[in-house]
């Protein structure tokens, strides 16, 4: 089991993770109960399960989880989409790298919610808006995350490439982009969870719906409960959001699952 790097076998690995989701919810149980905290400031698992209920049966929960749903995958796709191709452009020539990488490194380290007011005059207060937020918080992280990708692929395969007589496009199809798919499909999975940790903030911009319209609603009147609730769901879709990503990338490379 504590070999460096080898496989377990799955009824192991099934278990500890079971027990990795478990242990915490127990602790915070029995925090809740025996640990003098007000329930105002922290509301016992039963206490959060039955206000998941009454969202789902008296408010509109699934309308909620899905229209953030909605909105986190369409600002990563938008990101992802003018990422890839531009990525791969600065991890394959010089030139554009030093032409691109430092102002997308400049533009990272400033924060989304910053760009809140204009892109209330930019793109007005409609689904646009939270759209964008997510789009700022992850297009930028995801081009420089896609051009270290694409640098990590050996300059062997290259060279090995331009000596049979491949032209650039060539290399750049036929080589750096096959060799970087499994890395960037890990990528891409790391980057839908940061599109999530900007839905919050996203849905600060004039919204009457979503999971992260509802936790700030439920802060304005102390309900902990529903702060709490929200939190949870966001996890548990993100959580089944990035089991799919893994999933597909053991089917498109499963030589590299083998162990």
């Amino acid at each position: 089991m504590w070999s460096i790097r080898l496989a377990i076998p799955r009824r192991t690995y099934g278990l500890l993770a079971l027990c990795g989701l478990v242990l915490p919810l127990i602790a915070w149980g029995l925090l809740s109960l025996f640990g003098g905290v007000s329930p105002v400031f922290l509301p016992g698992p039963e206490k959060v399960l039955l206000r998941i209920v009454s969202w789902a049966t008296e408010d509109d929960l699934l309308g909620d989880a899905l229209i953030s749903t909605m909105r986190v995958v369409a600002g990563w796709a938008l990101s992802a989409l003018i990422a890839v191709p531009l990525g791969l452009f600065i991890g394959s020539w010089r030139a554009v790298q030093a032409l691109l990488e430092p102002l997308t490194d400049f533009i990272r380290y400033m924060p989304a919610v910053a760009f809140i007011p204009l892109v209330m005059l930019w793109v007005g207060i409609d689904e646009g808006a939270k759209v964008a937020i997510i789009f700022i918080g992850t297009f930028f992280q995801m081009v420089l995350m896609v051009a270290e990708d694409v640098r990590r692929v050996p300059m062997a395969q290259i060279e090995a490439a331009q000596t049979m007589g491949a032209t650039r496009s060539e290399v750049v199809e036929k080589v750096i982009f096959p060799s970087a798919k499994p890395a960037l499909l890990d990528t891409l999975r790391v980057t839908m969870g940061w599109a999530w940790t900007y839905l919050v903030v996203a849905e600060l911009v004039a919204a009457n719906s979503g999971l992260g319209f509802a936790i700030l609603k439920a802060q304005r009147f102390l309900q902990t409960d529903k702060i709490f609730a929200g939190i949870l769901l966001i996890g548990f879709i993100g959580l089944a959001i990035d089991q799919l990503f893994r999933l597909l990338h053991r089917k498109a490379f499963p030589w590299m699952h083998t162990r």
